[in-house]
Formats: C-alpha cells, sequence, structure tokens
C-alpha cells in the first residue's frame, strides 16, 4: 500500500516541466513579456496562413465544378444542409460492417480521410476510418461516373477531414494491407462534410507508432517521429483518434460495465453522492478546498463517509462509479489529482473476508471479460504498446501483511512491520508473490492501523493491525478495503487521533448513532485498473483527459 487513503488515485510519469516557462512572462503575472507576445504572434500568423490556404483549396475546387457536368457528385457540403435540414431517408453503411457479404451492394459511408494517395490524374485512393475501422475507396475516371475533377477534389482533401462517401463495394483479388476491411469501394460520389486544417499538430500515424517501430527505425538509420506526452495530451483530441486509444478506453468502459452489472447482480443497489463535503472525508491535508456560499468546503477525497452513511440508511449494498479528488503534489506514473473511483460497500455477517471475497469474485470476472470480449482491443492496444496477458488465479491469493514481510525479510528487503510499504517494496513482493504462486493478482490484508483511514477497524486479536487490505497488480496497489469503525464514540475517539475536526464529520459520526451495522468495503480507481491490466506505463494513458499537479487542460 502507498498511502493510507482509500480509493487509489491513478496517475504517470512525472511531466517535465519547461525550466524555461517563467521567463515567458512578466514577474507580476499580468502582462506577457516580449518573448510571449512574440511566440503568440507567430503562432497566429500560422494559422491565418493555414486558414488561407484551407480557402484557396475550396475556392480551386468550387471553379472546377462550374466546368464539370458530373460536379453533383462531389463537393463540400454547406454548413446550411448539415443544420438537421431535413429527413431524406438514405442509410449509412459501418465501415466495420463492410465484408465480401456486400459485394456488388451500393453503400454510402461516412468517416475520416484517413489517407489520400494521388496515383495518377485519373486515380486515387483514399482510406476511410471509422471507429478504429478503415476501408479502401478507389476513384477512377470514368465515363458518366468520375470525372479528372473529381479525383482532384478528392486529392486536394486534407487528412482527418469528415467525408462520405458512396460506391459499390468490389472484393479484390489478393489482400489488402492498408486497410481493416478486406474489400475496396468504387467510389461513385465523395463529399467533404468537413474539412480538417491543412496541416495538424500531430499526425495520427506518429501518434499511432510504438516504441518498438521507432528503435528498430534508428538502428537502421532512419528517423522517425515520436510524439511525447505532454504533446500527446495538449492535442489530446488528435490523440485519441489513434487505434490504441480508441481501445484503450472501450476497455475501460468494459470495466466499469463489468463492474456494474456484476455488483447489481450480487443484490448491490447503485448510489450518487455529493462531490461538495463540509470537511475532508480521508483526513489529511490534500484536498481541494472552496468557498461554498461563504462556508469552507471542499472536493470530496472519495465518497467514503457518504457510502457508510447510506449502509446506516439500510441499502445493505451500495456502490458507486463517480469521480473523486485529490490534491496531492505526486509526480509519479500512477497518480491523478482527479480520476473515477469505483467503489463499494456492504454490511459484513461475521468477518472483513466477505468483503475480500466480493473483490476476488468480481475481480475475475472482469479480467475474464476483457480476455474474452475485448480481444481485439487488447491485440491493438499490444501493437503500440506490447503487453503479456495478466496472469490471475481462479482463487485469488491472500496473504497477511506479516506474511508479505516476512517474504521481503527473506529476499534480503528489511521493512518496517508497523510501517508502510513503500513502491520499490510493493514491486519487489509482486515479483516474489509471482515467482512463488504464479499470479499477478493477490490481496493483502491485516496492514498496521498507524497507516490507514481513521475509519478503519482494528483486528480483535492485536490492536497496532486492523481489518485492512490491499490488492495488487503486477506489484502495484489499485484497491484500499477494511471493515470500518461503526461504534460513533469510538469512530469520533479515532477521528480527533488522526487530527480530523470531529465538527466537519458531525452528521457522518451522527449517522452511527441510529444503529449501525457492521460492515466495509473497498475502492479502485478505474483509470489504474485499465493500466495494470494492459502493462501500461503511465495512468495519463488511461485518462481520458488527465488532471494532474501541472495539468488543467484540456
Amino acid at each position: 500500500m502507498s498511502s493510507p487513503s482509500e480509493n487509489p488515485t491513478a496517475t504517470g510519469e512525472s511531466p517535465n516541466p519547461n525550466p524555461s516557462a517563467t521567463d515567458d512572462f512578466s514577474t507580476d503575472n499580468t502582462q506577457p513579456s516580449k518573448k510571449a507576445a512574440k511566440k503568440e504572434a507567430a503562432k497566429l500568423e500560422k494559422l491565418r496562413r493555414q486558414q488561407e490556404a484551407a480557402a484557396a483549396a475550396r475556392a480551386l475546387a468550387e471553379a472546377a465544378l462550374i466546368d464539370d457536368p458530373l460536379s453533383s457528385n462531389y463537393r463540400d457540403i454547406p454548413l446550411k444542409d448539415l443544420q438537421s435540414k431535413e429527413i431524406s431517408g438514405r442509410k449509412w453503411t459501418e465501415v466495420r460492417e463492410l465484408d465480401e457479404g456486400l459485394k456488388d451492394r451500393v453503400v454510402l459511408v461516412r468517416g475520416r480521410a484517413q489517407t489520400i494517395r494521388a496515383v495518377s490524374k485519373k486515380m486515387a485512393f483514399v482510406v476511410v476510418r471509422k471507429r478504429g475501422f478503415t476501408v479502401q475507396c478507389i476513384l477512377s475516371v470514368a465515363p458518366d461516373r468520375v470525372s479528372p475533377q473529381m479525383v482532384k477534389f478528392a486529392t486536394g482533401l486534407s487528412r482527418e477531414s469528415i467525408v462520405e462517401v458512396e460506391g459499390v463495394v468490389a472484393v479484390p483479388g489478393g489482400p489488402i494491407t492498408g486497410a481493416s476491411q478486406q474489400v475496396e469501394i468504387i467510389v461513385h460520389k465523395i463529399y467533404c462534410i468537413n474539412r480538417a486544417l491543412p496541416t495538424l499538430p500531430v499526425n495520427i500515424e506518429d501518434a499511432a507508432r510504438s516504441e518498438v517501430e521507432i528503435e528498430k527505425a534508428l538502428q537502421a538509420g532512419e528517423q522517425l517521429v515520436r510524439v511525447n506526452q505532454d504533446t500527446r495530451l495538449n492535442y489530446r483530441v488528435l490523440d485519441l483518434r489513434t487505434p490504441a486509444n480508441q481501445a484503450i478506453f472501450r476497455v475501460q468502459c468494459q470495466v466499469g460495465n463489468i463492474f456494474r452489472q456484476f455488483l447489481l447482480s450480487e443484490g448491490f443497489v447503485e448510489i450518487h453522492t455529493p462531490k461538495l463535503i463540509a470537511g475532508s472525508s480521508e483526513g489529511g491535508a490534500a484536498v481541494f478546498r472552496l468557498d461554498y456560499k461563504g462556508q469552507p468546503a471542499c472536493l470530496a477525497q472519495s465518497p467514503q463517509l457518504h457510502k457508510q452513511m447510506s449502509i446506516c440508511g439500510d441499502f445493505e449494498r451500495v456502490f458507486e462509479i463517480g469521480p473523486v479528488f485529490r490534491a496531492e503534489d505526486s509526480f509519479t506514473h500512477r497518480h491523478l489529482c482527479e480520476f473515477t473511483g469505483l467503489d463499494v460497500e456492504m454490511e459484513i455477517d461475521e468477518h472483513y473476508s466477505e468483503v475480500m471475497d466480493v473483490v476476488d469474485r468480481l475481480f475475475v470476472a472482469i479480467f475474464d471479460s476483457l480476455n474474452e470480449s475485448c480481444k481485439k482491443e487488447l491485440e491493438r492496444i499490444g501493437r503500440q504498446y506490447p503487453f503479456d496477458p495478466l496472469k490471475y488465479l481462479r482463487k485469488t491469493l491472500k496473504l497477511t501483511f506479516k506474511e508479505g514481510v516476512e517474504m521481503l525479510k527473506e529476499a534480503g528487503v528489511e521493512v518496517d512491520p508497523l510501517g508502510d510499504l513503500n513502491t520499490e517494496s510493493e514491486r519487489k513482493l509482486g515479483q516474489l508473490v509471482f515467482e512463488k504462486y504464479g499470479t499477478e493478482f493477490y490481496i493483502l490484508h491485516r496492514y498496521p492501523l498507524a497507516v490507514r483511514p481513521f475509519y478503519t477497524m482494528p483486528c480483535y486479536d492485536d490492536p497496532a493491525y486492523s481489518n485492512s487490505f490491499d490488492v495488487f497488480i503486477r506489484g502495484e496497489e489499485i484497491i484500499s478495503g477494511a471493515q470500518r469503525v461503526h461504534d460513533p464514540e469510538f469512530l469520533k475517539q479515532r477521528a480527533e487521533s488522526c487530527g480530523i475536526d470531529v465538527e466537519t464529520i458531525s452528521t457522518y459520526i451522527d449517522s452511527f448513532r441510529y444503529g449501525a451495522p457492521p460492515h466495509g468495503g473497498f475502492g479502485v480507481g478505474l483509470e489504474r485498473v485499465v493500466m495494470l491490466f494492459c502493462a501500461l506505463n503511465n495512468i495519463r494513458k488511461t485518462s481520458l483527459y488527465p488532471r494532474d499537479p501541472l495539468r488543467i487542460a484540456p
């Protein structure tokens, strides 16, 4: 466990701040310096040139239309025709549905012009992409159907523009290497719905390139473009179009889906708790503080307090999928200031192992589902970010904290038996567990009480330890959980000992004065689950629009 709070965040490599960034502005931070003004002027000039080039291209295309009797087969669609003007009844075919069964059928597809290649003045290829699937479209001059001007129009389109293509499905004699679909569209009509800038700040093919490709090219004396992480995040809308990123967030969607469906099948109720609260939900200083109509407030570090209150409200078993906020200055590969928390709370009949059993069944179900229903997505991720499939047992391994400490000690790693495990110790223990038990997914429980949140129940036989647990994937923590203190006086005592102002959580403590059942739960960061399942090296790869100590845009 790397922190005493639940709902582990997920984050990425420490960003590399530009050391000269502070030089761009004057010391009073109100007026831009000459250098900053010059940079902004250059940026605006570049944008102006791009817009002029795009306008010139459109003007040429429009001029060509005047002299072409087939001009109705191609053009830029005016905005007024895209303002929900009418319902035509036309049917579009998804690119992924294009196969040999549609041979000789006329189809209408819409997508992005991924690549555009002119073979001659009379022939061109356009690869259209939609939802990660691609199809090769062929424009070839033909009487009464395709004119040279139409070919020129197509080759003048900018990459990543939204296009609409109508044509006949054909089956080529050999395999198509430049597209996912093994059929072609013989184009009869092509329209541009929306043009992208002629020069993009990030090329999709560069952003989709793997480190393996880059290294191989370097060894061969060729230099390929490497898109660094900050550039990717600055132009995230382009970066998200790569096959790997499209797959990553579909995998993430499936994790959330199975999490919800599994828990619903086990009698849990989904709840939605407030993210504006009067006091910190975890304790400590890592909270975003704000003014709430003249009252001090903060963003919730987790739904911890309210999910416990919901148990006291007789919901018995609850879960939530929602945002979590941590004001930590953590510049690591696995922490974020905002992430998506997957939280669970449930009544306990007699032992906190009941909570661990839910974790066991839930995550085995999630892993099984990903391996079965996300095969194509995992393959796409693996092409850019190669990884070995996660190894896990049908019945999840459980070790006590003392057993983990002993394994580390035998391997020559000394750790405080009443302290926390640091990142290096967690990774080493993960390695030892894999070597001994053949699993990269396991539970470590009975943590020292001193390193757990104030609401954690101490062990009955040794108050120095607690009825708590952490769960690990590939040597990194993804889950924290425990049995909670449900006695109000003891809970108040524990909060005070952790330095928490009990007045700020009085309604939370009072909820236990009306009769509270023994209960426990856990929290997990969605982004971290996906990151570690796919063995990615940075949590920012699994956060759609990451928020870390240095980034609040886009």
